[in-house]
């Protein structure tokens, strides 16, 4: 293969130029990012019952050193939506252990349509799946959103 200059550049050029390159993007790429396992961990999933529609989206999950945040969506045209998510949310493990979040900011209760980021500590040691629980008042079960990492 020739440069730019006409001069031949040998396969160990090549090679150390790979190299180089890759280690570039290794740099440039967070590891927080890295260490999220599966693309599943990021899709969005929703429910509706009751006139109630929850979508649910992980922000930030997996990272070992940041809290684990979710985007939950409600909306419905019939229902006053006073959820305490802070209250009424808990994220279970795999392994059967549960967390309370930690935050919520966003819409206060009340209306008709509320988004907001719901924060928990991280989980350790990492589970291999986790379980978003929402419950709503007047619901019999909690809403479950499930993703494995």
């Amino acid at each position: 293969m020739l440069d730019t200059r006409g001069y031949k550049l040998s396969r160990r050029s090549l090679l150390a130029g790979g190299a180089a390159c890759a280690g570039l993007v290794l740099a440039a790429v967070p590891w927080g990012v890295m260490a999220q396992a599966s693309p599943e961990a990021f899709t969005t999933q929703s429910t509706s019952d009751q006139g109630v529609m929850v979508r649910v989206t992980p922000k930030s999950v997996g990272s070992p050193d940041s809290r684990w945040e979710f985007v939950v969506t409600l909306d419905t045209h019939s229902a006053d939506l006073s959820d305490d998510l802070t209250l009424s949310a808990t994220l279970v493990t795999d392994e059967g252990r549960t967390f309370r979040p930690v935050s919520w900011q966003g819409a206060p209760p009340g209306g008709h349509h509320r988004e907001g980021v719901l924060a928990f500590e991280v989980p350790a040691p990492r589970p291999g799946v986790i379980e978003l629980r929402i419950a709503r008042p007047g619901e019999a079960a909690p809403r479950i959103f499930r993703w494995q990492l």
